[in-house]
């Protein structure tokens, strides 16, 4: 059965962390929440949390690396709702911070497939859905990490983490995002960043292992924001919670 009033949301990567918590505080404003996880008991027991809360929650299978599976989560989002008003690419990966000088290809690679093809598969499958929906909006949980401004910044605690797979695909995944915003107007595609640039702040999830300064619900101020905007709201902007990023 379909539900033509109720604001649907898929959010890639929501068993945990900055997704899980993005899940909780939009099912707490009545929205229906599709829980995108890759792990199908972690994201069953994280659905049955939010539902316990009294959410609207639906789990959908979605491996962001696979094509069979991003099919998969289409196939089930629509069996619930012929419409997407809000799309979230939040799954992502850290890699594992290797050194520029013995990083691979095949080690930039496999953060790739999680955090600019993920993104770009999910994107792609989910438009009909979305061109589906009166103001359709799509955010892409990008870093300070994918700034030029911020990591040639040698104040940003960014600029010291020498690496090469993590910042540049999100930096990808920030001029990804532009072009969609540029080519497809009528649907709203903006980049939040879970940290605080102008104070060289983070959130603390898994993926830091919990050294960030900000709470994982501060973390998800400006993935809410960009979510919620209304049809008069910008698109192709890079925030994070106290305002925009520079490139």
């Amino acid at each position: 059965m379909t539900d033509s009033e109720q604001t649907s949301v898929v959010i890639t990567g929501a068993n945990k962390g900055l997704g899980f918590e993005a899940a909780r505080r939009l099912g707490k404003q009545g929205w229906t929440v599709f829980l995108g996880s890759r792990d199908e008991g972690r994201g069953r027991a994280a659905a049955d949390k939010l539902a316990a809360g009294g959410a609207d929650v639906v789990l959908v299978p979605l491996d962001v690396t696979s094509d069979e599976s991003v099919a998969g989560a289409v196939r089930l989002v629509r069996e619930h709702t012929d419409r997407l008003d809000v799309l979230i690419n939040n799954a992502g990966a850290p890699g594992n911070i290797v050194a520029p000088a013995d990083a691979t290809a095949e080690e930039v690679h496999a953060v790739y497939d999680t955090n600019v093809y993920g993104p770009i598969r999910v994107t792609h499958a989910f438009l009909p859905l979305l061109r589906a929906a009166r103001h359709p909006r799509v955010v892409m949980v990008s870093s300070g990490g994918g700034s030029f401004a911020v990591v040639t910044d040698p104040q940003q605690p960014v600029s010291k983490m020498h690496e090469l797979a993590y910042s540049s695909s999100k930096a990808a995944l920030n001029m990804i995002t532009i072009r969609y915003a540029q080519a497809l107007p009528e649907i709203k595609f903006n980049i939040a960043t879970p940290g605080e640039v102008a104070n060289r702040k983070f959130a603390a999830t898994d993926m830091n292992h919990h050294t960030g300064q900000l709470t994982v619900t501060e973390g998800t101020d400006s993935i809410i924001g960009l979510a919620i905007l209304g049809p008069d709201g910008p698109t192709g902007v890079f925030v994070d919670r106290l305002g925009p990023v520079a490139w």
